[in-house]
Order: C-alpha cells, then structure tokens, then sequence
C-alpha cells in the first residue's frame, strides 16, 4: 500500500508506516485541488496539515483511499461527511500540541502586557526606550476564554497557577477547572476579561463569530488573542480597534488565507500595527507537538488498515475489536439500519463460517462491524459485499 505526506509532517510518521509495510512519499508543502487529485491516483493512506483540503471533488476522484491522517487538530478542511459515505476513514490529532498551544498563547499574553515586541525593535532600531508605562504585571489580570475545550481548559489551569483570574464561555456545558468562573454568556465574558483569547473549533457555524461588535463590547484597553481559526475574526474590524486605541494589544497566529509553503509572500490588514504579534500559524508547532501528532496520527492509520481500529476516528463509528491470532477479520462499514448485523450473520452461517469474535457500533447514518472468523469463502465475501446496507467491505489477514 501507499501512503503520501504533505506539508512536512515529522519523519516519524514516515518511519511507522514504512515499519508496517507502506511505501511512503512525502512533500514539504500543500496541494490544491487538480495537484492532490493527481497525486492521489494509486494513493491509499494520505496525510495533511491545515492548508490541504480535501473536498468532496477530490474524494470522489481517488477511489483507492482508503484513510486519512490531519496531522493537527482541525479537521474543517475535509469533507468528513463524503469521506464517511465512501468508507474513508478520517483521524486527528486532538490532543497532542496542547501544550505548545497553551505556551504559547501565555507566552504572547505576557508580551503584550509588556509591550516586549515594542521595546524590541525599538533597540534594534539604536533607541533606548526605558520606561514602565503601558507595561503591566499578568498576576492578578482577568483572562477570558472562549471555548473550553482541550486547549482551552489546560490554558485555565496554566494562567491560573501564574495568577491570573480565569473565566471562560462555551456553548456547551463544561466543567471549570481550578477556580475558573463560568460565565453565562459571550457578552458577560466580554465585559468582564482584560485579556480575551479564542479556542473555538472549526465548525462552519464559527465563520465570522468575532466581529466589531464583540470588539465593541470588550473594556477598554484589553488585550486580544486568536490561536483557533483565521476564518471567526473580522481582523478589518480588529485593525481599527487596535488604531483607535480601544484595544491594546493583539496576538495572532491563524489566519483566514494562509500561504501555502515555508517562504510565499503573506499580507495582513495587521501588519505593521505596534503591540501585534503576527506568528504564521505555528501554535503547534514545537518539535515535540509535531513528533507526537507524528506518532499519534500515523498508529491510527497504520491499525485502520491493518486490523480495522476505528478508535477516535472523527467521521466512523469508534470500535476496537481484541486481535486474535490467525484466521481473517471482516470489517463491515454499512448503512444504519435495523437488521444489517442479522443479515451479515445470516450470509456467514450460510457458508458454514464460525464467528470467534465480533463488535459493532453506530454512528449517524453510518453502522461498523468487525467479525473475526477462522476462514472465509469467496462466495461469502461477494455475499456480503452485495448488500444493499453495504459500503465498504474490507478482508483483513489470512
């Protein structure tokens, strides 16, 4: 089988999936639509980043895939619904550059308060600028976060242990960590935080979520920061805040076009502000962030394809089935509908097959099964592969 990776994903993904028998090509930069179409033809399993989007267009013209890897958190830039309706299997990373993300963002919050990237250049440019005002201590601060989810609430717990005073708004129902506050609503949030940060994910429904009216509605000289998505800011309304004066301060790392390799040309209405630090999307971007998603992402391919593992697959049914040793594993993605695990049981007890193990779970308008059996007749597979549930019908060993 092939695997193909984009955009510079860490070598040790390369090295798991050749261990496991892959033939591995890899390219340093994204792809659009006509590119990863060609490049997709004889490709099996094939890795992204954030700038790759696979579209419906694109998984309707690569028929072999069989997996996808997003080497990150976001998952917006696949068309997860088509890949699921043709048995493409999609993974992510959603919990290994946290970490990075959440230093970051500290690490920025501190600038700001600062003025650290004000004084900076004023040195390199020869002028000794010593002074305190504008410059403020974090501890004590009152941090607001929107979107308390894996980022959001481990940066809860790291500004809260350096002082600052936590409270965050999610339109789910989260758990606050530490002494974090609850607030009831985007506007109370706004009106409470010196400092308001955004973690929110990529859904369609985030687009344009953070716009003048919010920048309206935050105090006076607050600081701002956008980590998550380029696409749920108006940074046009975010620039003349930051030139009037009523923000203070601006750090962002995501934006809504973003060049497609190291090196191309990048252009912000931000640019050029005092107190903004513009950083090209790289809030995950340590080398231990990178070489865990590596790791991560590539196991998740690697036991999709070689024994059927859907664990954290953010588009199929999740379901892990014990190996047992020899015979053959059927994995039986499917319609959800009443009867469908009859009906396969029904066409194995046909053709005199025994079932040593077998799991299934739904999800949506999609079911999974996995049935490991000592033997398999073709005329069984064909049977099988002929219902009118079936989507994808896959023979794993013997």
């Amino acid at each position: 089988m092939k695997a193909l990776l984009l955009e510079s994903i860490h070598p040790f993904a390369e090295s798991i999936l050749r261990e496991a028998g892959f033939e591995v090509e890899t390219r340093t930069g994204a792809l659009d639509e006509p590119e990863l179409v060609e490049a997709l033809q004889g490709v099996d399993l094939v890795g992204i980043r954030s700038k790759t989007e696979i579209t419906p267009a694109v998984l309707e013209k690569s028929a072999g895939l069989t997996a996808i890897g997003a080497f990150c958190i976001g998952t917006n830039q696949i068309a997860l619904d088509e890949a699921a309706a043709r048995g493409i299997a999609t993974f992510n990373a959603p919990f290994s550059n946290t970490r990075s993300v959440v230093e970051l963002a500290i690490a920025e919050i501190i600038a700001m308060a600062r003025r650290l990237t004000e004084k900076d250049s004023s040195l390199h440019d020869g002028v000794w600028d010593k002074n305190s005002k504008g410059s403020h201590e974090i501890r004590g601060r009152k941090l607001g976060i929107v979107g308390y989810g894996n980022i959001g609430s481990q940066l809860s717990v790291v500004a809260e242990m350096l002082g600052l005073q936590v409270f965050f708004y999610d339109t789910d129902d989260k758990l606050a960590m530490g002494n974090a506050h609850r607030c009831d609503s985007l506007e109370e949030l706004l009106e409470t935080a010196e400092v308001i940060t955004l973690h929110v994910d990529g859904r369609s429904g985030n687009a344009g979520f953070f716009g003048a009216e919010q920048f309206a509605k935050m105090r006076e000289r607050a600081l701002f920061l956008n980590l998550s998505r380029g696409f749920v800011v108006d940074y046009e309304a975010l620039r003349e805040n930051l030139l009037s004066g009523h923000i203070a301060g601006a750090a962002v790392d995501v934006f809504p076009t973003e060049p497609k390799k190291r090196g191309d040309a990048f252009h912000s209405p931000l640019q050029g502000i005092p107190n903004v630090i513009l950083t090209p999307h790289i809030g995950g971007s340590t080398e231990e962030a990178q070489e865990d998603i590596g790791r991560f992402v590539a196991s998740k391919l690697r036991d999709y394809v070689q024994r059927g593992t859907t664990t954290l697959s953010v588009n199929l049914p999740s379901l892990t089935l014990e190996e047992r040793p020899g015979g053959r594993r059927i994995t039986h993605l499917h319609r959800n509908t009443p009867g469908v695990l009859a009906k396969v049981n029904s066409i194995l007890a046909e053709h005199g097959v025994n079932i040593e193990g077998q799991l299934l779970n739904t999800r949506g308008e999609n079911g999974y099964v996995v049935t490991d059996v000592p033997q398999l007749p073709d005329a069984a597979v064909a049977d099988l592969q002929a219902m009118p549930e079936t989507i994808q019908l896959r023979v794993i060993g013997g």
